[in-house]
């Protein structure tokens, strides 16, 4: 298979699963007895894991290699799914979000590194910004086919011993089992240290040199991480680029945990929400694929930080509308229209690091926006779950859009960079090949 179609084949595996369960991780633990403060608490306690982990993950991805944080991601999730799935407490819910933690650190950036990486093989400084805009319209499509099996399986309910948002976790599992498999199978990379060599090696020598050459690599790492810290030291670009995600986590916290909290609130119940969100997270994921499949063709016509820029401002400002609507309807048109500016932000956003990384470096810079990410969205989850909690949720939210908007003067100097590449004429695009879409 063509890097293309593993790459958004596994780009599948990897988010139906998800989608099974992404209107549900709020409203589960709230079910089992914990507060809205507590269960945003443990979004926290993922970001922190995330934060401590993401520069280590990112540079034994760059000297070691993707395959092995790629199969050592897929386990991780299995963990963490099994662990949510039979929480009944607090603590056991913070074991599971710590699990979670570990596999957003080890699934952060190698899949897509992967696949630059094969990409500039073939056509060396390629932008990829368009074939990033068919994983996030792949992306969009498996989640919301998993939200609406979720809403379904909510729906059906054909064990009344369970709850019925415990059926959703237990078929994440399985098929987060399944995406394991399919890691396994279908990424290929030579180890570092052996290719490097040029020396082929067979049977038993093969197995040492690989242990050597994973060794070798591992002892690289720190390396890499420092390449990557002080390429955002040195690259004024690269750093407004990771200032975006402080400000741009704060509206997630908004529409991916505060929003199924606020239709609890105006439809009575948990489960009642659950029933609901599965559809509405359904198409709201389809308006995220809609988005995703638009950027491409926006930053052809506006350019890349450009299109970057107009979605985040646009995505900030439907998360202050979702705290404004008045009913479960208005809620649900501005959360529809708010998944799908956060659908066409991804692509262009990825695009602009991608110029600003090299290949010893990519999963470290990677990594690094996902650490800031990650560490922002861990202050600002369970503060807004106390504001929630103290105020009212419309308050949180709306705070949470305002704040997010803030974040478009930090692509100023990407854009200046954009605007100087367009003068001294570079325009590299890797060609895409339709087929290859299509058939993933």
């Amino acid at each position: 298979m063509s890097p293309q179609r593993v790459f958004l084949l596994l780009t599948a595996t990897r988010w139906f699963p998800v989608g099974l369960v992404v209107s549900i991780t709020t409203l589960l633990p709230i079910e089992r007895g914990l507060t809205v403060g507590q269960t945003l608490t443990l979004a926290s306690v993922t970001g922190l894991v995330v934060f401590a982990l993401e520069l280590p993950t990112g540079g034994t991805a760059d000297a070691v290699g993707r395959r092995p944080m790629l199969v050592a991601s897929a386990v991780a999730q299995v963990l963490a799914a099994t662990t949510f799935l039979l929480a009944q407490s607090l603590w056991a819910f913070f074991v599971a979000a710590a699990l979670m933690g570990l596999f957003r650190a080890l699934d952060s950036g190698p899949l897509e590194a992967w696949f630059v990486d094969a990409v500039h093989a073939e056509h060396p400084g390629a932008d990829v910004d368009r074939t990033l805009a068919h994983q996030g319209t792949v992306l969009g499509v498996s989640i919301a086919l998993g939200a609406l099996v979720s809403g379904g399986l909510v729906w059906w309910h054909p064990f009344p011993a369970w709850s019925a948002l415990t059926l959703p976790y237990a078929a994440y599992v399985a098929l987060a089992v399944v995406h394991l498999v399919m890691v396994a199978l279908l990424v290929r990379e030579a180890p570092r240290r052996v290719a490097a060599a040029g020396t082929p090696v067979v049977g038993r020598r093969r197995w040492r040199a690989a242990v050597r050459s994973v060794a070798g690599s591992a002892r690289e790492a720190p390396a890499s991480i420092l390449s990557g810290l002080r390429l955002a030291r040195d690259n004024r670009v690269l750093r407004g680029l990771l200032l975006v995600e402080l400000f741009a986590s704060a509206a997630m916290v908004v529409f991916e945990s505060l929003q199924p909290v606020r239709l609890a609130e105006l439809l009575g119940g948990e489960a009642q929400a659950g029933a609901v969100m599965g559809p509405v997270a359904s198409v709201g994921w389809g308006t995220f694929a809609l988005g995703a499949a638009l950027s491409g063709l926006a930053s052809r016509r506006f350019g890349v930080a450009r299109t970057a820029m107009a979605s985040r401002v646009l995505n900030g400002l439907g998360a202050v509308w979702m705290g404004l609507a008045g009913g479960p309807a208005m809620l649900v048109v501005a959360y529809l229209v708010t998944y799908g500016l956060h659908g066409s932000s991804g692509p262009t956003y990825n695009a602009l690091l991608h110029r600003e990384a090299r290949r010893d470096n990519r999963s470290t810079v990677l990594s690094m926006a996902s650490m800031v990410a990650f560490a922002t969205y861990a202050v600002a989850s369970p503060a807004l779950g106390w504001v929630a909690q103290a105020g009212s949720t419309p308050l949180a939210m709306v705070l949470g859009g305002g704040f997010s908007v803030l974040g478009v003067l930090c692509f100023v100097p990407a854009l200046r960079a954009e605007r100087a590449r367009s003068r001294g004429g570079v325009d590299v695009t890797v060609p895409t090949a339709s087929e290859d879409v299509a058939a993933a």
